[in-house]
């Protein structure tokens, strides 16, 4: 694989749109890595950390919580480089599926930790 650099280059020139993709994907992962880190809440003793339908809000400590400014991180970073990789494997088609994939998880993410935070 060559440089970073040359990869978006490469990008840049043949397929604008997942460009595009790739820096939406991470500014949002930004937004979620620092929406996450500034509501962690160390200073409580229980939050909320997961929903099942069966036993409703579990209960757990805060640094449980610490899973989101890592998914933010892999969205953010490491679903780039991946995108780059997919690029020359197998085209533009399919990394744009890739990155929109990676987006709605992202958000996905946001919506799961925003109704988390709703409940404390």
């Amino acid at each position: 694989m060559k440089t970073f650099k040359t990869d978006l280059v490469s990008i840049y020139h043949t397929e604008r749109g997942a460009l595009f993709l790739m820096i939406i994907n991470f500014l949002l992962a930004l937004a979620l890595f620092i929406f996450s880190i500034t509501n962690l809440n160390p200073n409580a003793s229980v939050v909320k950390i997961g929903y099942g339908d069966i036993g409703g809000y579990r209960d757990g400590t805060w640094m449980d919580l610490l899973a989101f400014p890592i998914l933010a991180i892999i969205f953010g970073a490491m679903h780039n480089l991946l995108a780059t990789r997919i690029f020359h494997k197998r085209g533009g088609g399919m990394t744009k599926f890739f990155l929109l994939i990676t987006t709605a998880l992202i958000l996905g993410s946001f919506l799961v930790l925003i109704r988390l935070l709703g409940e404390i």
